[in-house]
């Protein structure tokens, strides 16, 4: 087959004046609505960066991980660690990334009944809140069991008992207001618990950036935040006294195995008075051919720290004095194993006591900094993995010099397992859980439940409260009970037949209400589908399916390819799987002339009706205006997708999609004589070529033949990173080829949507490489908009009838209407409880999908940390 390109040879003066107007006025709204996106984009961007930045809670799925659906156990997982974290034994799950746990204030998660995924992306625009404040979502496997009681069932897997102590109510009197107790509580934490704030630094007077007297320290490169899996590094000095005062004469760290990594001889700057041998263990001839200073030290710290480094050390801030360095993370041992009144242990007593060591012996003359670096750590570690409360109780005698008489020592004894259920681990370490929506089989103890009539009820209780429960979960039902409501006449037909069928009621009313919800489930999927597909046509007689495919193949995966044989020209439906496919084929071969026939391209939306129910008429221009055959559809258009046009721009603003590109690599002979004669990506590219084999009176073929040929242009994510890098740094590239074949498009994802800008407005340069390129507007957990809109068959049923009844039931408007009204009134609820949330709350919504005998729907999961206004 050939194919070349060819331009419509003639058009009215009168049209294109107005053509020439509309564009204008095209162009100007569409620069409004492209600065509007980029500052959407922008902003994006500096909210994602801000997220990273700061020290707030973050929620992100691994890109490895976007596009696998979520069960209710992962869930689980993460509101597990979400709420216990790794100081009570939880692991961070495999498939998501919590960022700064010890942060999270609590966790709510809301249950909307009745809606899908697919439901989601077919009401897009009408919501504006899930759609806008959620920056995470992953495809939900819908379940057959009670998700409220599973979230508040799930076992906990098997944790460290430390964590689960004695309730506080259990300690006895004389320990509350244990120095230790009334500052770091009862419980065990993770080592941030334990940090300096920076107020407590500059009280004990620590050297702090920005504070007066330190303005020659130096600084290390230390981030913002530090979180509980962060490097322990021990440090200890010795001084001398000069003239200028106590000066650094050695220093020594070691990392959290204990091991040294640095330990030096430091010569002082002045002139040295008193060496303080007894205590430093510094001589003069130790000192005397030493050149090292103290910039070197510090010079060297600085590079050997990382950035989230905690240094641990006994009164460490004389320690960073003698330095002249400001670290901002530190945790201070004399200020851990706390004394009455302010008074501090030493060091040799402490390691004595808890460690069972001897170190800063008489028999040695001086102290080993290494040692005491050692020591420091060690106790460090010590307190934060046993908590506060057991190390008073372990050490009350020997440390602090008085005990407490054991009056309950048989009811310990006989003291039972504690339960390992989320929800009696969170009320056993004093959380709050609680379940509202309307009356159903929670697994929760009813004192936690509170029932509602109406989801307006249940919201205005909810924001009423002056105190949020650690845990709740809020279930929505109004949409469910909307479609059992959904088509009040068929009830008709079973009043009229109750009076026979007393006992059978019951399940005819079942099967009906089941019935309906299939059919509406399926027209939404039928909808969604349709924004995939494209008509194509006129073709040649005889132009086959496959051919069809191979054509359209170079702006995307091909699904479905349906061939329409009309009594004049043969046309075809094509399906793509992504929403990109189907752009860049309006854009790319609208114009096409295959073999002599001016191929036309369509949005499927124009066209649906076209062949079941609707005139259509052929005309054929005189030879004097054109030597092309055109055809004229006179049709009605789709309702269901009037609003096509603006929900791609929203998807394309979508915050998921602010840095995402989409590109395709064309074999180099399509590429050749491919013409794209609209506007791509804000650059007109013109490319003409030659006639082909004379059909139907045209000019025969000169030059550039094409043959549909099977070669294959090959992608790597090596070649697409170093292509487009030069845009901007590329984060990750997903080629989502089939196994055993190559892929020929690719989702680019840039650091930033800066890159990606950069990308588009270079899309005539890339243009010359054989690379189509346009914005994403597939979310990036979706592998395929037609899968997430196509049921999951479980048992064989028959898609392709499911398919032609779908497509029989067109003139939906009111019901479209009616849903909509329904989801803006759903995402407004949803948005003021989001609101009414304390900052630091996990919030997680999940839409619940479907189940059926025959198969499921896959529903859909958002989540967000609310962040202080």
């Amino acid at each position: 087959m050939n194919i070349s390109m060819n331009m419509e040879s003639s058009s009215s003066l009168s049209s294109s004046l107005s053509c020439n107007t509309k564009k204008r006025k095209n162009a100007a709204v569409g620069a409004h609505v492209k600065a509007k996106r980029l500052k959407t984009e922008q902003e994006g961007d500096e909210a994602l960066q801000s997220g990273r930045l700061s020290c707030s809670p973050r929620v992100s799925v691994p890109l490895d991980c976007l596009q696998q659906p979520i069960t209710l156990n992962e869930l689980t997982e993460l509101l597990h660690y979400a709420a216990l974290g790794k100081t009570g034994g939880i692991k961070q799950p495999s498939w998501c990334r919590l960022r700064h746990q010890r942060k999270v204030k609590g966790l709510n998660v809301v249950i909307v009944e009745g809606l899908t995924q697919s439901h989601f992306y077919k009401h897009y625009l009408s919501l504006r809140h899930l759609r806008t404040k959620y920056t995470t979502r992953v495809t939900f496997t819908p379940s057959c069991n009670n998700v409220a009681s599973g979230i508040f069932s799930s076992e906990l897997p098997t944790v460290d008992c430390v964590y689960f102590s004695k309730p506080e109510n259990d300690m006895h009197n004389a320990l509350k207001g244990h120095p230790v107790i009334a500052k770091f509580g009862t419980q065990r934490r993770g080592l941030t618990a334990y940090v300096l704030t920076q107020e407590e630094m500059i009280k004990k007077h620590y050297p702090v950036k920005g504070m007066p007297g330190f303005e020659e320290f130096v600084s290390t490169d230390s981030v913002d935040c530090v979180t509980d899996s962060s490097p322990l590094y021990g440090l200890d000095c010795e001084m001398c006294l000069t003239e200028k005062g106590n000066e650094l004469t050695r220093v020594s760290v070691v990392d959290s195995d204990g091991n040294c990594v640095l330990d030096h001889l430091v010569k002082p700057k002045n002139r040295i008075l008193n060496y303080l041998t007894r205590f430093s263990g510094v001589t003069a001839a130790m000192l005397r051919p030493i050149t090292t200073t103290l910039r070197d030290v510090q010079e060297k710290l600085r590079k050997l720290l990382p950035g989230d480094a905690v240094l641990v050390g006994h009164s460490i801030n004389n320690d960073l004095m003698a330095l002249k360095l400001i670290h901002q993370h530190v945790i201070d041992t004399s200020l851990l194993y706390r004394r009455e009144f302010g008074q501090r242990f030493k060091l040799k007593v402490l390691a004595e006591t808890v460690l069972k060591r001897q170190i800063q012996t008489e028999e040695e003359k001086g102290h080993n900094p290494t040692e005491d670096a050692v020591a420091a750590l060690e106790l460090a570690q010590y307190f934060i993995k046993t908590g506060p409360r057991q190390v008073v109780e372990l050490h009350l005698e020997q440390l602090w010099g008085y005990t407490i008489e054991e009056e309950e020592s048989s009811d310990c004894k006989l003291a039972p397992t504690p339960s390992l259920r989320f929800a009696d681990v969170l009320q056993l370490l004093g959380r709050s859980v609680a379940f509202f929506g309307k009356r159903s089989d929670v697994a929760l103890n009813l004192s936690n439940q509170r029932w509602y009539s109406s989801d307006k009820e249940m919201l205005e209780s909810f924001k009423r409260q002056t105190k949020h429960p650690f845990l709740s979960v809020v279930q929505f039902s109004s949409f469910s009970d909307h479609l059992k409501r959904r088509f009040p006449h068929r009830e008709r037909l079973h009043r009229s037949v109750r009076q026979f069928f007393q006992t059978c009621i019951v399940l005819l009313h079942l099967v009906w209400m089941y019935s309906s919800l299939c059919v509406f489930i399926l027209q939404v999927c039928a909808d969604l589908r349709d924004m995939c597909v494209v008509f194509a046509g006129p073709f040649p007689a005889g132009f086959s399916e496959r051919e069809v495919r191979r054509l359209f193949r170079c702006c995307g995966p091909v699904g479905r390819i349906k061939m329409l044989n009309t009594s004049v020209r043969v046309h075809a439906e094509v399906e793509f799987e992504l929403l990109e496919g189907a752009t860049l084929a309006l854009k790319t071969l609208n114009g096409l002339n295959v073999q002599g026939q001016h191929m036309k391209v369509a949005l499927f939306l124009l066209f649906c009706c076209f062949c079941s129910h609707f005139p259509f008429h052929v005309q054929t221009f005189p030879d004097s205006c054109t030597s092309i055959s055109y055809f004229q559809v006179q049709r009605p258009v789709n309702e269901s997708l009037l609003d096509l046009d603006l929900t791609l721009d929203t998807l394309t603003d979508d915050i998921l999609n602010t840095s995402h590109l989409y590109a395709v690599k064309l074999k180099p002979s399509v590429a050749e004589c491919i013409k794209i004669s609209a506007e791509v990506n804000g650059h007109t590219l013109d490319r003409k070529c030659s006639g082909v084999s004379p059909v139907n009176g045209l000019p025969a073929a000169k030059t550039d033949q094409l043959q549909l040929t099977d070669t294959r242009s090959k992608l790597s994510e090596e070649t697409v990173t170093e292509t487009f890098g030069r845009f901007g740094t590329v984060e990750r590239v997903i080629l989502p080829a089939k196994p055993g074949k190559h892929t020929r498009h690719a989702c680019i994802k840039f650091q930033s949507s800066e890159g990606k800008h950069a990308a588009l407005s270079s899309s005539k340069d890339l243009r010359q490489e054989n690379y189509l390129i346009c914005q994403s507007l597939t979310p990036p957990h979706l592998p395929s908009w037609v899968a997430m809109a196509t049921p999951v068959t479980t048992i064989g049923g028959d898609g392709e009838a499911a398919e032609d009844e779908n497509k029989t039931n067109m003139g939906h408007s009111s019901q479209d209407l009616e849903m909509d009204h329904m989801m803006q009134k759903l995402d407004r609820r949803l948005g003021k409880l989001f609101r009414s949330l304390p900052d630091g709350t996990l919030s997680a919504v999940v839409l619940l999908g479907h189940t059926s005998v025959n198969g499921h729907l896959p529903g859909l999961c958002l989540m967000e940390v609310k962040q202080g206004s």
